[in-house]
């Protein structure tokens, strides 16, 4: 993942492009007389996404972009094909220029601006110290989101922990709260939710429908986690004492300038939620509405003031590079042209082909079934990315954001709960548990495997996910 300065200003240069829905690029292709091959390149491009790390590591770090670019090309030219030039142009344009490139550049802000706040010095890693920065972290996910909080606190962490003999589990919860569970409370806080702000759920919708799950969730999983280390912790005291390799020294914050940028950020997105002014802009067919035209160039120049006045060693000594961004950039690109056969067949609703889907998550008399949108959005969300889960199973329940936030709001919600806190369970589930694990491997912290990951997941999270789904969902 690597961003350049001519990439930079060449996003600069296309978000001006940039408009609402997604749901528009299934326009003119008709998903009722659709298959389920044409689903194959999206499902392809998800496990390509999932494996590839774990399984060819070497050949997907230097060819990612074009296997992702193959993907897409099974699409673009299929559609080409089957329906006309002017059809798979509109959908590839309003795929490209209208969710996706609101959902990166929101990304690319919060992580160029998170990346030069440097926390420094080194407090000893007690019970009570771990429980207390994990809620700091998850705290902050929700508006820096989970990879800003993630990168900003993982190092301060495993340092205040390093001369622990056990300290994996540490890091293991901070996956599960910082990285995950934390940020459901703001479309800034994880990756669907902000899909499910573009799509025209309310900023606040979020925060006043899934804070009694999220505090129940990360209750539970903090208690866990403070049970455990107070355990681990005593059973230290009559093992060797391992000599502390970053001494207990003074916390400072530095690159504080970068705060108010976070705030720009925040204010921006507020502003294009709450003000319509009623223009807009038609650029190929896209209606470009003016207050999200000044929130995507706001917060790429929010950005670009980071970068100029925060102190390079501060980036340096974060490990800050642009390779995440650059890689989260191609993926998604490719993810946002190849679901859109999926959600013209979605929309065809019982009339398409994925209507055993649409019968798995309803009930006999035709209502959504929650506790089904929970599970399905929730178990894809920790193999597959957990923003198009997002958008599939939104799809799946209407894609009516009034009415779902509405009459169908604990539908929503389920959705949201799913794709948000199951993208826990593995490392793959959301993009920061694999930078987090790589990080702590690096720093010499025996992290477990992938399966033995997914151990502690299933003995700590399902759990605590089937009691959550049952009180509100069942």
């Amino acid at each position: 993942m690597r961003l350049s300065n001519c990439a930079a200003a060449g996003l600069a240069t296309v978000l001006l492009l940039s408009a609402t829905s997604v749901a528009s690029a299934a326009e003119g292709v008709p998903g009722a007389t659709m298959s389920l091959l044409w689903a194959l390149p999206f499902v392809g491009l998800l496990l390509s996404i999932a494996t590839g790390p774990l399984f060819f590591h070497h050949i997907w770090e230097h060819h990612y972009g074009k296997i992702t670019a193959l993907w897409s090309a099974l699409v673009v030219v299929p559609l080409a094909f089957s329906f006309g030039w002017a059809p798979m142009a509109g959908a590839v344009l309003h795929a490209l220029l209208l969710e996706y490139m609101s959902f990166i550049i929101l990304l690319f802000g919060l992580f160029t601006i998170a990346g030069g706040i440097l926390v420094t010095g080194n407090i000893h890693g007690t019970p009570m110290v771990n429980a207390g920065l994990l809620v700091i972290g998850a705290i902050l996910a929700s508006f820096v989101g989970t990879t800003g909080a993630s990168m900003i606190l993982i190092r301060p962490i495993i340092r205040a922990n390093d001369n622990r003999p056990f300290n994996a589990h540490v890091i293991i919860f901070f996956i599960f709260l910082v990285s995950n569970i934390g940020g459901a409370l703001t479309p800034l806080g994880d990756p669907p939710l902000f899909v499910g702000f573009l799509r025209g759920v309310d900023f606040f919708w979020t925060t006043g429908h899934l804070l009694t799950e999220t505090l129940m969730v990360g209750g539970i999983v903090l208690a866990v986690f403070l049970a455990l280390d107070i355990f681990l912790h005593q059973r230290e005291k009559g093992l060797p004492k391992i000599k502390d390799p970053t001494p207990d020294s003074k916390l400072r914050i530095r690159g504080l300038v970068n705060l108010p940028l976070l705030g720009g950020v925040i204010g921006l997105v507020l502003l294009s939620a709450a003000w319509k002014p009623g223009i807009a802009f038609t650029i190929q067919g896209v209606s470009v509405e003016l207050q999200n035209l000044l929130r995507d160039v706001g917060i790429v120049a929010l950005a670009v003031v980071s970068l100029a006045v925060t102190r390079k060693e501060f980036r340096r000594a974060n490990g800050f590079a642009w390779g995440p961004i650059v890689e989260v950039a191609k993926l998604f690109a490719g993810i946002f042209i190849c679901i859109v056969p999926v959600i013209a067949i979605l929309q065809a609703g019982p009339e398409g082909a994925l209507a055993p889907l649409v019968a798995l998550v309803s009930s006999p008399s035709g209502e959504p079934n929650d506790l089904a949108y929970f599970w399905l959005t929730g178990l894809l969300s920790s193999f597959l990315d957990n923003a198009p889960t997002y958008l599939v199973f939104f799809e799946l329940a209407g894609g009516n954001p009034q009415e779902l936030m509405t009459t169908f709001a604990t539908t929503l919600a389920a959705i949201s709960t799913g794709a948000v806190f199951m993208g826990a369970n593995t490392y793959i589930g959301n993009a920061p548990n694999f930078m987090v694990y790589a990080i702590a491997r690096e720093r010499g912290i025996a992290m477990p495997s992938f399966f033995g990951y997914m151990l502690w997941s299933g003995a700590v999270l399902i759990p605590t996910f089937l009691l959550v789904g049952f009180i509100f969902f069942g």
